[in-house]
């Protein structure tokens, strides 16, 4: 055999080896990385205020706790389908190059398990230590997430982002059911909070990273459209959401907390994407994760907000 068939040879199997050698922890860590933690602290930081709107003070902590874990695990295991589904776009895409199953410290097959495994678990758990009714939100949200998202909208449509961001919504359904059993108005105000705020939110990020999803050939409002336009429509999505947070007030009977973080944290949200818009329409650099950030600051201002009220005799 030649030096260069050695060579080749030894480098097609360096990857088996360098998974066959990746310990313990390493391994670990790789399957946390599929399941987005980040998405996932997002999601919790909606849950938990709402168990304590829908009870109206503090909830059992256990059912709070296991309502946590059991969402953790829904969200982990949509994130995880996602990856699997998307390795190819992941691969091409800077922002997503060290996802594990790029880096082959996962294989497809182990990414896919696993996201089962997940699935089944967070769904048994949720029916054991809460109800039929969040369990059945959380199969809807893993559902939606990644077949009306991941596998039909988002290679599809510039409108991926608005009706697949339902998926995200789903955290607040699932805990106000795990405290009361059921659904009424309050809610559903905040699922359609967590609605109109995610284009706002995520419209931002899709712009920095325009260059990524047009090499991926995933048409992200920002890859079809010109910043002008993915401007106005992040300005119109945002008073938008700001509108209807201020619907929880008079349906929830919301206190002074919940209804000046709602009207001031929604004014500075709004501000931060007229200003990303001004800079578009002038042909300056729009700094567009400036509003991705302050979008993720509003949700938790305004969510920790919906905690503190109930709380309080104001």
């Amino acid at each position: 055999m030649s030096t260069a068939t050695e060579n080749q040879s030894t480098a097609g199997e360096s990857p088996l080896r360098d998974r066959a050698r990746l310990g313990f922890a390493a391994k670990a860590r790789a399957y946390v990385a599929l399941t987005k933690p980040r998405v996932i602290e997002l999601l919790l930081v909606t849950t938990a205020p709402v168990m304590i709107l829908a009870q109206n003070g503090i909830p059992n902590l256990w059912l709070v706790v296991a309502t946590l874990i059991g969402g953790s695990m829904s969200a982990g295991a949509a994130s995880a389908f996602n990856c699997y589904i998307d390795r190819d776009i992941d691969a091409v895409m800077h922002r997503t190059k060290k996802r594990p199953l790029v880096t082959g410290e996962l294989t497809p097959r182990e990414a896919l398990v696993f996201s089962w495994v997940l699935a089944a678990v967070s769904t048994v758990w949720l029916l054991i230590f809460t109800n039929w009714v969040a369990a059945a939100l959380s199969v809807a949200a893993i559902l939606f997430y990644v077949v009306v998202y991941t596998l039909w909208l988002k290679r599809r449509t510039e409108q991926n982002i608005i009706w697949g961001g339902i998926a995200g919504c789903f955290p607040v359904l699932i805990g106000w059911s795990a405290v009361t059993g059921s659904l009424t108005w309050a809610p559903f105000i905040l699922f359609a909070v967590v609605f109109l705020w995610t284009p706002p939110h995520y419209w931002p990020l899709s712009m920095k990273y325009r260059d990524d999803y047009a090499a991926a050939h995933v048409p992200m409002l920002a890859v079809v459209r010109s910043r002008q336009v993915v401007g106005l429509q992040t300005i119109l999505y945002a008073w938008a959401t700001v509108a209807c947070s201020l619907l929880l007030i008079p349906v929830a009977g919301m206190g002074i907390v919940y209804s000046a973080t709602a009207a001031g944290s929604g004014i500075w949200f709004i501000y931060e994407t007229h200003r990303l818009y001004g800079l578009a329409i002038r042909g300056e650099e729009p700094r567009p994760m400036r509003v991705f950030h302050a979008s993720i600051t509003y949700l938790t201002l305004l969510f920790l907000a919906v905690a503190i009220d109930p709380l309080l005799p104001f």
